[in-house]
């Protein structure tokens, strides 16, 4: 049965309604608010070469990766497409074919890449014949179980994967310095390991400050990251290592953590440089670690750097300062797609380090925050 509303029912309801709507007005100011998430600024960041070397099209890298992104490519694909073009640049003697080879003459190659979103990575180090590594190891990632595969081995996927394999990935170029560099070196080569190291370190370098090859890319590699409108951010690293190494020498570029990481819900970091100094620290783990603890990208490639530093304690490793006698760079972006590059050394030479980055401003260099002032060599 339907009770009778009285009049002064009525009343005290209305007269308790109407004093409570100021507390549950103060209540709404006080309840958190749940926000629409805002579309990221598409993003590409990586190291130079990504900007200096063009396509058949005369488009920079940086800028194709750019273009695939705001297209609606998967953002893996576009940073890749971005280091194809460097790879398969006969003038860039830091990566794929054209790179430097090692101390025998042969050019091996290393390579990784990592899918934010899909939470999966690939890569090969060591591998000979395959002008671009990169798309080996996407092919790691895509098609086996691994994480890495390394040296004949890795050459006996890419074959079967269906990737032509080059007899030399010499040009005349690189093949004119690394004789250079024998011919500077002791010509009995019958030296003890140490001064033997010591020397080739000495040729190399004193075909850098010959003008005969570019300081940065006596190390190599390029490292590219991006980020799409849906915050998706993926990241690849590939290299011809370091000039005239030893044989079977792996840097940092196709270890993950090291010359590569991503995660999808933080952000990504890679690097170029010097391989050894990074892989000690993992430093690219610790960058995407330390933003997700709450610094900017800045300070959190910064905090590496400052760890390499701590790590350097060798006398070999150290010019008059001091301080580390070698460079290493950082390219890192977030998950809000803010960016950032850092350097160990603010310049090489004379010249200040410089990054790609490419948003909806376009292609451009900008110069990369340096941790000590000078360059490493002085």
């Amino acid at each position: 049965m339907t009770k009778k509303l009285t009049r002064r029912s009525f009343v005290a309801s209305t007269t308790a309604t109407a004093l409570a709507a100021p507390a549950l007005k103060a209540w709404a100011r006080q309840a958190p608010q749940v926000l629409t998430p805002k579309s990221i600024k598409p993003l590409v960041i990586s190291a130079a070469n990504g900007h200096h070397s063009k396509d058949s099209d005369g488009q920079s890298g940086i800028a194709k990766a750019f273009k695939m992104i705001t297209a609606g490519s998967d953002v893996l694909d576009a940073v890749i497409a971005c280091v194809n073009v460097v790879e398969l640049d006969p003038e860039d003697t830091s990566v794929g074919y054209g790179g430097l080879p090692n101390a025998e003459g042969v050019v091996q190659l290393d390579s990784c890449c990592m899918h934010g979103p899909r939470k999966r990575a690939g890569g090969v180090a060591c591998i000979e014949g395959v002008k671009t590594p990169s798309l080996v190891a996407r092919k790691v990632m895509d098609d086996t179980d691994h994480h890495l595969i390394v040296g004949k081995d890795a050459q006996r996927l890419a074959r079967n994967f269906g990737f032509k394999i080059e007899d030399d990935l010499n040009t005349e170029k690189s093949r004119r310095l690394w004789m250079e560099w024998k011919r500077r070196l002791d010509p009995e080569h019958y030296l003890d390991p140490k001064t033997r190291a010591d020397a080739g370190h000495r040729a190399g370098w004193s075909m850098v400050e010959d003008g005969l090859i570019d300081p940065l890319h006596y190390y190599g590699t390029i490292n590219c990251n991006g980020i799409n409108a849906k915050g998706e951010i993926c990241g690849v690293t590939t290299t011809s290592g370091l000039a005239f190494k030893i044989p079977g020498r792996v840097g940092d570029s196709p270890i993950l953590g090291a010359g590569l990481y991503v995660d999808n819900a933080v952000g990504a970091a890679g690097s170029t440089g010097r391989g050894e100094a990074n892989l000690y620290g993992l430093c690219s783990y610790l960058i995407v670690e330390s933003m997700r603890n709450g610094m900017s990208p800045k300070d959190a490639g910064m905090n590496a750097l400052k760890r390499v530093v701590e790590n350097t304690i060798e006398k070999r490793l150290l010019n008059s300062r001091g301080k580390p006698k070698f460079d290493l760079n950082f390219y890192i972006l977030n998950a809000k797609g803010e960016f950032a590059g850092v350097t160990l050394y603010e310049k090489v030479g004379n010249a200040p380090v410089r990054f790609a980055v490419c948003d909806e401003s376009g292609p451009r260099l900008m110069q990369a925050d340096g941790l000590i002032e000078g360059s490493s060599a002085t």
